[in-house]
């Protein structure tokens, strides 16, 4: 009996504490920045290629990414002065860059878009967690009712 206290008790306390971090997702739409768009002299666009922005005075990059398929990438500055935009290919191409931002334009951003936790689970994680609270709740019923039979058959012996 005590064991099956202790192993229900158990599977509550994961299954609160699961829910009690869950948590959803917010972002934003903006308007601003800076578009880079890099391109090889043919006109074709450098796709996916590596982008290193370094802030002015810093040494560490203040954003590495890829460019899209069309070659363009953008960033929003958060200082002025000279930045450095480096794009490479990888197999030899490479744009160098320096940017001269004077002032910080402000984010014109919209409404917050707001995504709950729930819309990102999948329909086959619910029916595995489904199945699971089943299996969970019959096993709990046996144990409780071996546990009867078998306190019956000490008292009967």
């Amino acid at each position: 009996m005590r064991i099956y206290f202790v192993i229900l008790c158990c599977f509550f306390a994961i299954a609160i504490s699961s829910s009690l971090y869950a948590h959803g997702v917010r972002g934003k739409t903006g308007k601003g920045g800076i578009v880079i768009s890099a391109e090889y002299t043919t006109g074709e666009p450098m796709s996916y290629a590596k982008v290193v922005i370094t802030a002015p005075d810093k040494k560490i990059p203040f954003q590495i990414g890829r460019t899209d398929r069309n070659g363009r990438f953008c960033f929003y500055p958060d200082m002025p002065g000279k930045w450095k935009v480096v794009v490479e290919d990888g197999i030899g191409h490479r744009l160098e860059m320096n940017l001269s931002i004077e002032h910080i334009e402000h984010f014109e951003t919209s409404e917050n878009i707001e995504s709950s936790l729930e819309k990102y689970i999948s329909k086959y994680l619910r029916a595995i967690s489904g199945i699971s609270i089943i299996f969970g709740i019959f096993g709990c019923i046996m144990g409780w009712k071996g546990y009867k039979r078998n306190k019956q058959g000490e008292r009967i012996k």
